[in-house]
């Protein structure tokens, strides 16, 4: 089933994958979900199903000019696990996937989730306000979006550096995988590109953490200039009954290919539980 088609007539590209224990990972913004090539390989060759989709505005999904919220995003998530005819599934969401699970299982429930795991999540909450003094002022946001509008491919391609920590002297990624990381990026809908900095900014996962019923795994980066872990990784194991957070240090938010044989590791420990 490479496509499904939505309730409200777009196309998501799905990869499904493999037999036994139904793994779905969630990719980030701004990319596919090819950005889990490390992860898919690992889970695949221990003996699970694993099934990726790219979010509607990325890849090779329909790129629409609206419906770039969350609770259309956990919509769009409970129509794969359908379509799939999913069961006993673990979700792992990375950055901004993060999200569609918080608001999938406070929309849909738990009835077909066993386990969650976050990775360099945006859960809970980013923004700064009255709530949220420590948050990320939205200016940041703005700054991104204007970049987006200004030159794409100039700003995807810088902001890929800070994703992985790459810097005059760090090189934790080969440029190949910039490369690629700027190929998957550049799939995407410029509006969904844009539209997603605000839903990733300033959507409030808060009130969907008490949903999180199931085993949760929590990773994140103590260098994470994308996704600050006190904001999101640290706040979350706090808030949601019985996570468990397992922090790397001095990995940034793309510790998905700068520690991938870690988080490779550490995810096959989650899932086999």
């Amino acid at each position: 089933m490479p496509h499904l088609k939505t309730r409200d007539d777009q196309s998501l590209h799905v990869k499904d994958t493999g037999e036994g224990r139904p793994i779905i990972l969630i990719h980030g913004w701004p990319l596919t979900g090819d950005m889990w090539e490390y992860q898919t390989l690992a889970l695949l060759e221990a003996g699970y199903r694993v099934i990726t989709y790219d979010r509607r505005g990325f890849g090779q999904s329909s790129h629409p000019a609206t419906g770039y919220d969350y609770d259309t995003f956990a919509d769009d998530l409970a129509e794969v696990l359908e379509a799939t005819d999913i069961q006993d599934a673990t979700l792992i969401g990375f950055s901004m996937g993060g999200g569609e699970i918080a608001r999938y299982l406070s929309r849909h429930g738990a009835g077909r989730i066993r386990s969650v795991a976050l990775v360099a999540s945006v859960v809970p909450y980013l923004l700064k306000d009255d709530s949220n003094p420590d948050g990320v002022d939205y200016g940041v946001f703005q700054g991104m979006k204007d970049g987006v509008r200004k030159d794409r491919f100039d700003f995807l391609q810088s902001f890929a550096k800070m994703f992985y920590g790459v810097g005059l002297v760090s090189h934790p990624v080969s440029q190949g995988l910039l490369d690629w990381n700027f190929a998957l990026a550049m799939m995407a809908s410029p509006k969904a590109t844009i539209d997603c900095i605000d839903a990733f900014a300033t959507t409030d996962f808060r009130p969907d953490l008490a949903a999180f019923t199931v085993p949760t795994l929590i990773v994140h980066g103590t260098a994470d200039k994308t996704v600050p872990i006190d904001l999101a990784g640290r706040a979350a194991a706090k808030q949601i009954p019985h996570a468990t957070l397992i922090e790397y240090e001095g990995e940034p938010h793309g510790l998905f290919a700068t520690a991938a044989d870690r988080l490779t590791t550490d995810l096959l420990d989650f899932v086999a539980l």
